[in-house]
């Protein structure tokens, strides 16, 4: 069993002339994804064309698993579906039914090798899976009738759970499934969701400019950090190793949740010889217990609690460990961590932080919420850019 990528690229674009190859972020647009899915657990990545012209620019990345195959013109047509020429390779290279065959659209060039790879996770599970986000718009039909919510009761943003729409990333079925149903999903579907902000395709001359603007702040941000100069890991508490919830039983004792996900990615750092520590203006003993647990594991370094100012005592531990601001990696989700935030050298937030964290310049705005195994994601793809 395989699995391999397909990625469409007809050169008869009619909005965006030459779009495939057309220059976004200072790449030819088809180059982002395949770059992530060279460092993705694919086999083959098969990009299908008619044209000469996307045909060279591909092959001038010299990416050891990409191959071009060339499409028949009647597949490569204004009126050709994704599905005729999807049907049309597997057709021509025999693929064995059990493969596993994923769509990649490059109008979406907001994939990372992380959601390729846990896209195909999700597979294992179903006979179909496909990219979506979260839109928190509200929607209604022509006749006046809200689709998504009650209009009576308009919910605040912040508490609006939203609708999944597709992003159009990617689509996973195996091509028994993709030739039986002659549809690139089928079956039992499951979802991989992606960032709010991948939503948005290039199919408009506008799309482009947007496009760029949430590519440089959401995703090249790695571009602008240099990971190898990070000696520390700092997290926040409520809110990131924990969904910042606060539950009581009948006795009205308090309780918290947090992740075993996170807990073992403090010892993943430690095995990457970087120090760890936590920062949190919370006091209460219930949280003090879990961290103890952590340093007497010999997993967390140092744990500050009941602080106002993080920022000054990071920079005390800073001057403590004779290293600078920039050496730190700091994940929080609200207003007492901006300071903090926007000063250390690698900052990230959970999905669900508040939209003063989430427009700090080059923060990574993570795929999950607090309490989610969040800090454990931060950590997973600092790993993965070291590698």
């Amino acid at each position: 069993m395989r699995v391999i990528a397909f990625i469409p690229a007809r050169g008869g674009s009619k909005s965006i002339p030459n779009k495939n190859i057309k220059l976004f972020c200072g790449k030819p647009l088809i180059f982002w994804n395949l770059k992530e899915l060279q460092g993705s657990c694919v086999d083959e990545i098969v990009v299908a064309t008619d044209s000469f012209d996307i045909k060279e620019v591909v092959n001038s990345f010299r990416f050891s698993k990409v191959k071009v195959y060339e499409r028949l013109c009647e597949n490569a047509n204004d009126d050709s579906s994704t599905e005729s020429v999807m049907l049309e390779y597997i057709n021509h290279a025999k693929l064995h039914d059990n493969d596993i065959f994923m769509l990649v659209q490059v109008t979406s060039p907001f994939s990372q090798t992380i959601d390729f790879d846990k896209g195909l996770d999700v597979f294992k599970k179903y006979d179909s899976v496909l990219s979506c986000c979260v839109s928190k718009k509200f929607i209604w039909d022509e006749k006046g009738v809200s689709l998504n919510y009650d209009f009576n009761n308009r919910p605040r943003r912040q508490d609006y759970k939203g609708s999944l729409i597709e992003n159009g990333a990617f689509y996973i079925s195996s091509v028994k499934g993709i030739t039986n149903s002659k549809n690139r999903i089928s079956g039992n579907i499951g979802i991989y969701q992606m960032p709010e902000y991948t939503f948005i395709e290039l199919d408009e001359p506008l799309d482009w400019v947007i496009a760029e603007h949430i590519m440089i702040k959401s995703v090249l941000v790695d571009d602008f950090k240099n990971y190898s100069n990070i000696k520390i890991f700092i997290s926040d508490v409520d809110g990131v190793l924990t969904d910042g919830f606060k539950y009581y039983n009948e006795n009205l004792e308090e309780s918290v949740k947090f992740s075993t996900h996170d807990g073992y990615a403090f010892k993943l750092l430690k095995d990457k010889g970087l120090l760890t520590g936590i920062v949190t203006s919370e006091t209460k003993q219930i949280k003090s217990v879990r961290f103890e647990k952590l340093k007497s594991l010999k997993t967390l370094d140092y744990f500050y609690q009941g602080v106002n100012d993080k920022l000054s005592v990071v920079k005390g531990l800073c001057s403590e460990l004779n290293i600078d601001i920039s050496n730190v990696a700091y994940i929080g989700d609200d207003i007492n961590c901006l300071e903090l935030l926007e000063n250390v050298g690698l900052a990230a937030c959970p999905a669900n932080a508040v939209d003063a964290v989430k427009n700090i310049q080059n923060i990574i705005v993570l795929n999950k919420n607090g309490g989610e195994g969040v800090f454990r994601e931060f950590v997973d793809l600092f790993i993965n850019k070291l590698q």
